[in-house]
C-alpha cells in the first residue's frame, strides 16, 4: 500500500512530493483496480492545483478584504483579525482518509454491513475547505460596560457578522452553500435568512468542544469552493492551543483505535487502507522531515514556511480597534 508516508522523508519540496505521491498512488489504483484510491488522486490533483495555480487568490483575497474594510467601519469598537489558507497536505491526507474511517464506521454500525463503493464515492465528494478564511473577533474590555458580559456580547457579534456574509460577498461572486449540519440547534441571535448556510458549531458544539461558525460558499469567479469560519478569540485559542488542539489528541486517537476494533479486519479494504494511512500520519517524526521552507525540532516546535504541515497562509489582515488602531488601508 503506497502512504504519504513514504515521500516525505525524500527531502523533495512539497509540490514534488504531491506529484509523486499522485502518480504513483495511480498507477497502483490501477493496478490493482482501486476505484477509491482514484478518488484519492483527484483529491491530491485538487490541492496541487490550488498550490501550482493560484493567481486567482488575488481577485478572491481582495473581495474577502472588502468584507474586513466592511467589519472595520461598522465595528470600529472590535479588534479582530482576517486570515485567509490552503490546507496543509498533512492535513488534508489525515481528513481524506480519517472521513473514510468515520464513514464505514458509521454506516457498518446502522446498516451492519459496508457502504457500497457508489455510496462511499459520493460521500468522499465533499471536500469545500482546501481554501478557508477564518474571522476571529474579541471585544477589548475598555469597551464593555459595566453589565455587560463579554463572552455573551462577543457572541451577539458572532452571528451579527455572520448574518451579514452571504449577501455581501453574492453580490461579489461568491454563491453560499446550503448547509450539510442535519439536525442541528438554530439560534435565535442568527437571521433567519441565513440560517440554512450556517453550520452553528457554537449551538452545535462539536467533539473536544471545537466552538465556530462555518460558511461554505463558491467562487463563481475562479470557480473554486472556500469556507469561511467565524469565532471569538476564546474559542479560536480552544481550538488552535487548547483542549481541541492538543489535549484532544490522544483522545482522537483512542477513538479511532475504537473505529479499528469495530470492523473486522481484512473484511473492507478501503476501510483497512485508510485507517492505516491516518494511523501512519499520527506516527510522523517531524524532525526528521527535510522539505523546503519546513523544518521541526520535536512536533511541537514546527517552523512551517512552505504550508506541509500548517497550511499555506494568505490574506492575514488585522483590525486592533477604536483608540487603538485607526489604519484599515
Amino acid at each position: 500500500m503506497i502512504t504519504l508516508n513514504d515521500y516525505l522523508y525524500s527531502g523533495d519540496t512539497v509540490l514534488k512530493i504531491l506529484h509523486n505521491y499522485e502518480r504513483d498512488l495511480r498507477n497502483d489504483a490501477h493496478k490493482t483496480g482501486n476505484p477509491i484510491d482514484m478518488i484519492h488522486c483527484n483529491f491530491l490533483i485538487q490541492l496541487t492545483e490550488l498550490l501550482e495555480h493560484n493567481d486567482f487568490l488575488t481577485s478572491q483575497s481582495q473581495r474577502i478584504r472588502e468584507f474586513y474594510k466592511h467589519m472595520a467601519n461598522q465595528y470600529p469598537f472590535l479588534a479582530f483579525t482576517v486570515k485567509g489558507r490552503i490546507k496543509s497536505l498533512i492535513r488534508a491526507e489525515e481528513k481524506f482518509n480519517g472521513y473514510i474511517v468515520e464513514y464505514v464506521h458509521n454506516y457498518y454500525n446502522q446498516h451492519g454491513q459496508f457502504p457500497s463503493l457508489t455510496d462511499l464515492h459520493s460521500k468522499l465528494d465533499c471536500f469545500r475547505d482546501l481554501i478557508a478564511y477564518r474571522i476571529v473577533i474579541s471585544m477589548p474590555a475598555c469597551h464593555l460596560r459595566p453589565d455587560e458580559n463579554r463572552e455573551d456580547v462577543e457572541i451577539k457579534y458572532l452571528y451579527e457578522i455572520a448574518s451579514q456574509i452571504p449577501k455581501f460577498l453574492e453580490e461579489r461572486g461568491f454563491t453560499a452553500e446550503v448547509s450539510c449540519l442535519e439536525n442541528g440547534n438554530v439560534s435565535p441571535l442568527l437571521d433567519k435568512s441565513v440560517q440554512p448556510y450556517i453550520r452553528d458549531y457554537v449551538a452545535n458544539q462539536k467533539k473536544y468542544g471545537y466552538r465556530s461558525l462555518h460558511i461554505t460558499f463558491y467562487d463563481n469567479i475562479s470557480r473554486s469552493y472556500i469556507e469561511i469560519q467565524i469565532r471569538t478569540k476564546e474559542m479560536d485559542d480552544h481550538a488552535e492551543i487548547g483542549p481541541s488542539n492538543h489535549l484532544g489528541y490522544e483522545r482522537r486517537q483512542e477513538h479511532e483505535r475504537q473505529l479499528r476494533a469495530d470492523i473486522p479486519s481484512g473484511e473492507f479494504i478501503y476501510f483497512d487502507e485508510a485507517y492505516e494511512r491516518g494511523i501512519k500520519l499520527q506516527e510522523l517524526e517531524l524532525s526528521k522531515i527535510d522539505v523546503n521552507m519546513f523544518g521541526a525540532t520535536s512536533n511541537q516546535l514546527v517552523n512551517d514556511g512552505c504550508g506541509l504541515y500548517r497550511g499555506r497562509q494568505i490574506l492575514p489582515l488585522e483590525h486592533l480597534s477604536r483608540f487603538q488602531n485607526d489604519i484599515i488601508d
